[in-house]
């Protein structure tokens, strides 16, 4: 299933015929329930359903040939918890079980895309919003609309106050719109300063890779070392770098290190060139200091 993206914007849309809603820091997830079962799509199309137990059976109680699309998130201490989603999503089959005693996911859903085997995509995301609210409030948590406005000034107000629930921004939907499947149809607005950067290579081995080598594009192009990856992360840059070693002549075919970036704290830090480079979404405070933040891979170019 293609996903809709956005487009960022720095300034809050304002027109007539809008709808805003929070965006959640979590990962993008697409709930399908079949005859049979559960099947839960990361944004990549990889299928994670047994990452989530949780929410796999809870999406149980979805009538057959339902389609949502929305973000898993894991709340701790009264917000949602990035790191404890990519905790999550990295975890084992055996070891999911557990976590989702101890950490449960939630899914904020902000689109239905197939209802009792309907396609309803092209339908205006007016009439999806309302559809999406009927069919989860009877079921309740963790299965839940994300909430909606067409108020923008409650929507600035959410905007500002709402990062400490770890809401890093806002959505904007045009109430006509039908789901923008595979187009940044859609618009959002970021509290933080999070990029598209290029990743032309990475410190570490092939198979234990421990930071990522980033040109952003702001400053001098200078190449800076990321700030230490999370374990989901660096299993799937291994996971790029064993499948497209130097004997495929694909990302990664500079694999042997030869190359030098200074790291800050660190010097001269040897690193393994990538080429092409892949590209990840990173945040960052300024353009060297603290190192930037690789949230994750883009898989969606």
């Amino acid at each position: 299933m293609t996903v809709a993206l956005a487009e960022a914007v720095t300034t809050l849309p304002r027109a007539p015929g809008l709808a805003y809603e929070p965006k959640f820091d979590g990962h993008r997830l697409v709930v399908v329930r079949t005859v049979e079962d559960v099947a839960l799509q990361a944004r990549s199309g990889r299928i994670v359903t047994a990452a989530f137990p949780d929410l796999a059976a809870a999406a149980r109680q979805l009538p057959a040939g339902t389609v949502l699309d929305g973000e898993v998130v894991v709340w701790h201490e009264g917000r949602t918890d990035f790191a404890l989603v990519q905790r999550r999503a990295a975890a084992t089959a055996a070891r999911a079980a557990v976590l989702a005693q101890s950490l449960p996911a939630s899914y904020a859903a902000f689109d239905v895309l197939e209802l009792a085997g309907l396609d309803v995509r092209a339908r205006p995301y007016e009439r999806r919003r309302a559809l999406l609210v009927d069919l989860l409030l009877p079921l309740g948590p963790p299965l839940q609309p994300v909430p909606m406005t067409t108020d923008p000034e409650l929507a600035a107000t959410w905007y500002e106050t709402l990062p400490a629930s770890g809401i890093e921004g806002l959505v904007v939907k045009r109430l006509d719109q039908p789901y923008p499947a595979g187009r940044r149809g859609w618009r959002k607005l970021r509290h933080t300063n999070v990029r598209d950067a290029a990743v032309v290579g990475y410190t570490g081995s092939p198979r234990r890779p421990v930071a990522l080598v980033l040109v952003l594009p702001v400053g001098d192009e200078t190449p800076l070392v990321s700030s230490p990856l999370t374990p989901a992360l660096r299993a799937e840059v291994a996971a790029v770098a064993q499948a497209s070693g130097p004997a495929s002549g694909g990302p990664g075919a500079a694999g042997a290190a030869g190359a030098t970036v200074t790291a800050i704290g660190l010097g001269e830090v040897p690193f393994r060139p990538l080429d092409p480079p892949l590209t990840a979404e990173v945040r960052h405070a300024s353009a060297r200091h603290p190192p930037p933040e690789v949230l994750r891979l883009r898989t969606d170019l």
